[in-house]
């Protein structure tokens, strides 16, 4: 591809609106172009890398044994009214009439179209083990767009579902996509992890998001440093301390502690550490129920746990009326005993056997210290409701320690199990001729989305190093003074002997300072990059730069393919 008969408008300044590293270089590298708020044209090269990118996840989808099609991006309401979606969903789902005042939607995800087409196509056990999936257009309203293609509100998605006859065979599906997904993303050259995780609104029984991991990340994750144990941050589990500790407890003994409202403050004040400190929180339900959280001094509570445990579907903290009506106290001195309400206390399972801790006394400026759990109050509950922090220990093997990272979600599997198909009654009739509910798995991948977060996880401060597997080229040539015949000749030369190899090359024949087209060929991120000039070829050599590493050899016009080849062809065999 000759530069000057593309099209690359590449701009030198960083956009204003633009946040982060991918948005800021994706713009500048004229891959990109806002339309709307949340909603962008794909500009050539950018539409080359999603391509690859889909062609990647295409071979490995059908690796898997998946079967490509492809569903409406506008649906009709009663679908998501019969799964009970529609007004759950909220203003995410953008909803709108046709002329005959029928409602639909634009679809944010497919479960219901996918469900109802099964339950009308799918009616015995011999179909199955069957999974259907698309690479489709969504649309998501969210309410505050923003890092270009890492929160848009129109994106491009792969999306996938299995169905399958009962539980265990919907693992067997589960795995296989979990597998296909380590291979796409290894095949792209990305530094990620697969985490445990939430299966939040889709619903579900187990999940795993896939997250690249790069500074910018939105999510906090973990993973053991010595076995494959990773979670995100809202699902990590945290280690069960087992120390047991064999301190005589002294007699519970109030204490005043004048303003002293914080952990930080009241363990200065008397003297302690905040390990021998709990702390105390309360919480509401949208329905009005209330809880109280107990959490060693020093631990953050991860309010997912907790709301996971208790089964609400929302969890808020509790407002200052609420507070004062069950304990009779103002926050800041807060604790679960002497109660003027009876309220569930449920604790952290570190809380459990702690002895001569300090605690509020439910009285303005008072402590208890001396507290000790089991004799003084005790829980209905002790389960695992804090935040891990770093260098926690591993909670699924003795020798590792857990290590924090920040990521961006790029994929996420889920196992449905019976939560669609029972909505929309999808079964199917067994070996006995019993009618049965399908079990499902749904299994999306962000296209736009990781491309994104390579570039994200792969830049300088002169632009973006693709991975070679994504690079909308593999190489440039670059001629430097093109109103010398030697020079073009010789640039000609090598970018024909290049495309005969099969290797995607730009050749930029543009009529530019050398400056200028060194820095477009780094901004835009080609991975190889040959550049002929006058001086190089009166010694019979050209320079190849490697763009990822930095490394410049000098070669002779014999030996440029081979090179060129020998290192996509290392790059590219390990990606398959």
């Amino acid at each position: 591809m000759l530069y000057s008969r593309y099209f690359i408008p590449t701009i030198k300044e960083t956009p204003s609106d633009a946040e982060v590293i991918s948005h800021q270089l994706m713009l500048r590298a004229g891959m990109i172009r806002k339309l709307a708020s949340g909603i962008y044209n794909y500009l050539p090269l950018g539409l080359r890398s999603i391509r690859k990118f889909e062609n990647i996840v295409r071979e490995e989808m059908n690796k898997a044994d998946a079967i490509e099609m492809l569903m409406p991006s506008v649906q009709p309401a009663e679908l998501w009214q019969e799964s009970g979606r529609w007004a759950f969903y909220g203003k995410e789902l953008l909803r709108f009439k046709d002329r005959k005042e029928a409602e639909f939607c634009m679809g944010p995800t497919h479960e219901e179209v996918i469900t109802d087409m099964v339950r009308r196509e799918i009616k015995s056990y011999r179909q199955m083990p069957i999974n259907f999936y698309q690479i489709q257009t969504k649309f998501r309203d969210e309410i505050r767009p923003r890092f270009g293609l890492m929160r848009g509100r129109e994106f491009i998605m792969k999306d996938a579902y299995s169905f399958d006859v009962d539980s265990s065979a919907a693992d067997l599906s589960y795995n296989k996509m979990y597998n296909a997904y380590m291979r796409i993303f290894e095949r792209c050259g990305l530094n990620f992890r697969a985490v445990e995780a939430d299966t939040g609104s889709i619903g579900g029984s187990s999940s795993h998001e896939f997250m690249v991991l790069a500074d910018s990340g939105e999510d906090a994750i973990v993973s053991c440093d010595a076995c494959r144990y990773a979670a995100n941050i809202e699902k990590a589990e945290s280690p069960l301390f087992t120390d047991i500790c064999d301190v005589v407890s002294k007699p519970l003994q109030k204490v005043l502690t004048p303003e002293m409202k914080t952990i930080a403050d009241v363990a200065a004040f008397l003297n302690v550490e905040s390990v021998n400190t709990i702390k105390t929180l309360v919480y509401a339900s949208d329905q009005g129920d209330l809880v109280m959280a107990l959490l060693r001094g020093d631990h953050e509570l991860n309010e997912l746990k907790l709301k996971n445990h208790l089964g609400w579907d929302e969890i808020l903290m509790a407002t200052e009326e609420q507070i004062l009506f069950c304990t009779g106290s103002p926050v800041g001195f807060l604790g679960p005993i002497g109660l003027k309400q009876d309220i569930q206390v449920i604790a952290d399972r570190v809380v459990q056997g702690m002895v001569n801790v300090v605690i509020g006394a439910n009285e303005k400026d008072q402590h208890f210290i001396n507290t000790t759990i089991g004799r003084d109050f005790d829980a209905s509950a002790f389960i695992d409701i804090r935040t891990v922090s770093a260098g926690d220990s591993c909670p699924r093997c003795d020798a590792g320690k857990l290590e924090m990272w920040r990521g961006i979600e790029v994929g996420h599997v889920f196992k449905l199990g019976t939560k669609y198909s029972k909505a929309l009654n999808a079964s199917y009739l067994d070996s006995h001729g019993r009618e049965q509910t399908i079990f499902m798995g749904c299994y999306g991948i962000g296209i736009g989305r990781t491309v994104a977060a390579a570039i994200e996880q792969n830049h300088d401060e002169n632009g973006i190093i693709f991975p070679i597997p994504i690079a909308p080229f593999h190489c440039s040539v670059v001629a430097i003074n093109t109103k010398d015949s030697g020079v073009m000749a010789a640039a000609e030369e090598i970018y024909f002997c290049l495309e005969k190899l099969g290797i995607e090359v730009l050749f930029d024949d543009r009529d530019e300072r050398p400056g200028i087209k060194f820095k477009d060929n780094d901004l835009i991120g080609i991975p190889i990059r040959i550049v002929v000039g006058s001086k190089g070829l009166a010694e019979g050599k050209v320079e190849m730069k490697i763009r990822s590493t930095g490394e410049v050899l000098s070669l002779s016009l014999e030996e440029v393919a081979e090179n060129v080849k020998q290192l996509l062809d290392a790059a590219l065999v390990h990606a398959e």
